[in-house]
C-alpha cells in the first residue's frame, strides 16, 4: 500500500488538475454559447446554398465551363477543418479518420489545412498544399474567400480535379457529425433529381441563365464555394467548443471520483497508522509491567 505522503501528494496533484479542467470547461461553455448562436443563425443559409447550387449545376452538364470540368491531374483537394488545440475528446481525430480511413486514395490527395491539429496529423502521409490554421481562431467570411479563391485557381489550372470539404457539423451541444462534403464537380443522383422539384420533370428542365451562363457561373460558383467553407468553419468552431466542454466535464467528474477514492485510502492508511502506534504503546506498557 502507498504511504500516506504519496497518497496526499497524488491527491493534491489531481485536485490541481481538476481546477484546470473545471476552468477550461467554463471557458468552453462561454465560447460555445457564442459559437452556437453563429452556427444556428447561418446554418439554414449555407444548407440552402448547397442544395440550390447543386440543383442548378446538375442541370448544366452540357455547358463547357472552367468550374464544371474536372482537371487532368486526378488530384483531389480536401479542405480539412480541425482545431489549433487539443483536449477536445475525439473532435480532431474523427475528422482525420474521414481522410485516413475513407475511400480517397492517399496519393491522390492535396490537403488544404485549416487547423494545426489536422495539419500535424496528416503532413506525414499527405501533401499539405496550403496552411490556413490561423483563420480558425475567429472565422470571418474574408478568410473563407481566400481559401475558396486558392482552391478554385488550382481547379481552373487543372492541378486538382475535385474539391472536398472535411469538417464537423454542429447538430446540437452533444451531437457533432464528422462530414466529408464534395463541392466540385457536382454529382446528383437520379433519385435526387426526381425529388428536387415540386412538379414532375421540373428538375430535368434545362437551366436558363440571365445574364449569360458563363458570367452567371463565374459569379455563382466562387460564392458557393466560399459560403460552404465559411459555413463549415462556423459549425466546426461550435463543435470544437461543445466537444471540449464535454471532455472537460468528464475529466472533472473523473478527477472528483479519484479524489474520493484517494481520500478513502488516506483515511484507511491513517487509521492503520494510528492503530499500529496504539498497539506498539500497549505492547511497550505490558512489557514494562
Amino acid at each position: 500500500m502507498a504511504s500516506m505522503r504519496d497518497i496526499k501528494r497524488r491527491k493534491g496533484s489531481i485536485q490541481s488538475t481538476q481546477q484546470i479542467t473545471k476552468a477550461m470547461k467554463l471557458v468552453s461553455t462561454v465560447k460555445l454559447q457564442r459559437a452556437k448562436q453563429n452556427a444556428e443563425k447561418s446554418g439554414d443559409y449555407f444548407r440552402c446554398m448547397f442544395e440550390t447550387v447543386n440543383s442548378i449545376l446538375q442541370k448544366t452538364k452540357n455547358l463547357d465551363h472552367k468550374y464544371l470540368r474536372s482537371g487532368a491531374s486526378g488530384k483531389k483537394a480536401v479542405i480539412v477543418i480541425t482545431s489549433n488545440r487539443g483536449l477536445a475528446g475525439g473532435y480532431n481525430s474523427n475528422v482525420i479518420k474521414l481522410i485516413t480511413k475513407g475511400e480517397l486514395a492517399e496519393e491522390e490527395l492535396a490537403i488544404y489545412a485549416v487547423g494545426k491539429k489536422g495539419k500535424e496529423a496528416l503532413q506525414r502521409r499527405y501533401e499539405i498544399k496550403a496552411d490556413y490554421s490561423d483563420v480558425i481562431e475567429e472565422p470571418v467570411y474574408a478568410d473563407a474567400m481566400v481559401i475558396g479563391r486558392d482552391v478554385l485557381e488550382a481547379f481552373e489550372k487543372g492541378e486538382i480535379s475535385e474539391i472536398y470539404l472535411a469538417y464537423t457539423g454542429f447538430k446540437n451541444t452533444v451531437v457533432h457529425i464528422p462530414t466529408l462534403l464534395k463541392l466540385l464537380p457536382v454529382e446528383v443522383s437520379e433519385e435526387e433529381m426526381e425529388n428536387g422539384g415540386s412538379a414532375e420533370g421540373a428538375d430535368k428542365a434545362l437551366m436558363n441563365f440571365e445574364p449569360e451562363d458563363e458570367e452567371a457561373l463565374n459569379l455563382l460558383i466562387p460564392k458557393y464555394i466560399t459560403s460552404l467553407i465559411y459555413g463549415g468553419m462556423i459549425e466546426a468552431v461550435a463543435s470544437e467548443n461543445g466537444a471540449r466542454m464535454q471532455a472537460m466535464d468528464s475529466a472533472t467528474s473523473n478527477a472528483e471520483e479519484m479524489i474520493d477514492k484517494l481520500t478513502l485510502l488516506y483515511n484507511r492508511a491513517r487509521q492503520g497508522s494510528i492503530t499500529q502506534e496504539l498497539t506498539e504503546i500497549i505492547a511497550g506498557a505490558n512489557a514494562i509491567s
